[in-house]
């Protein structure tokens, strides 16, 4: 099922911490193989950006009313599966990622898994959220995501070890 391509525009907009080779790639991975997973049509765009914590932090308060730096925020552009189209390319545009490249360091180290793992992770979990998947209720949603991800990860060669507990 290659008929699909995604495009990832990834954008460093922070200077705190260096970002390793090949996490590029990984995220356009993590993005590919979602839209695999979930059997997308056509083809898509997702933006992707580090930030460090104190701008999440901003864009956390200003989005979502919670004033704190958080891992990861996903800003998706459809709606219930209508997505608005690149007029250039006629690929659909799924929203924006970013990532907090502090953040993610911090929690990699917390939770004793490679940093591959957790910038892995927060891409997968983000890119579903542009898919419209959504956990805030908790619940068997939550559940849903939690099992699609760890499949996708696991076909990406990025399991979770056994030390890692969420905290959500």
């Amino acid at each position: 099922m290659e008929n699909n391509s995604v495009k990832v525009v990834i954008s460093n907009l922070q200077k705190t911490a260096k970002i390793p080779t090949g996490i590029r790639l990984l995220i356009r991975k993590c993005c590919h193989a979602v839209l695999t997973e979930e059997n997308f049509e056509g083809n898509a765009e997702v933006s992707v950006s580090f930030v460090d914590n104190e701008q999440i932090r901003a864009l956390n308060n200003e989005y979502r009313k919670k004033d704190m730096p958080t891992d990861v925020l996903s800003f998706p552009l459809g709606e219930n599966g209508k997505y608005d189209i690149n007029l250039e390319t006629g690929a659909k545009m799924l929203g924006d990622i970013v990532i907090s490249m502090e953040k993610a360091i911090e929690q990699a180290e917390r939770y004793n898994h490679s940093l591959r793992r957790e910038i892995g992770y927060l891409t997968v979990h983000s890119c579903l959220h542009l898919l419209g998947y959504d956990h805030e209720a908790g619940g068997l949603e939550f559940v849903r995501m939690r099992e699609k991800e760890e499949v996708i990860l696991t076909k990406l060669g990025l399991e979770r070890n056994e030390s890692f507990y969420s905290e959500e």
